[in-house]
């Protein structure tokens, strides 16, 4: 498994609170999330921001602008064609 683009375990990436965290895969969905594991393209989150009631899994803004970070850091290393070829959209 390739590293997430935030290395600070115990860092939320949206907030920024320290405490305990868990590992969203900004791709997800049962074909997307291996892929998310292998090129790195996850964050640590914090409960509130992860899960919580305006957490990424409910607001759609918070989904989207991720997946444009993930992109973005794809593609310091690969083409937009190769990430559209593997994830099947372009969010830039």
């Amino acid at each position: 498994m390739a590293k997430s683009i935030i290395h600070d375990n115990n860092e939320c990436y949206i907030c920024g609170r320290y405490g305990q965290t868990q590992c969203h895969h900004i791709f997800y969905g049962r074909k997307n999330r291996q892929k998310s594991d292998d090129y790195g393209l996850t964050v640590r989150l914090c409960y509130d921001c992860h899960q919580g009631p305006n957490g990424v899994h409910r607001n759609k803004h918070i989904d989207i602008y991720l997946k444009q970070k993930g992109q973005a850091e794809f593609e310091k290393t690969h083409s937009r064609e190769e990430f559209m070829k593997i994830f099947g959209k372009n969010y830039l």
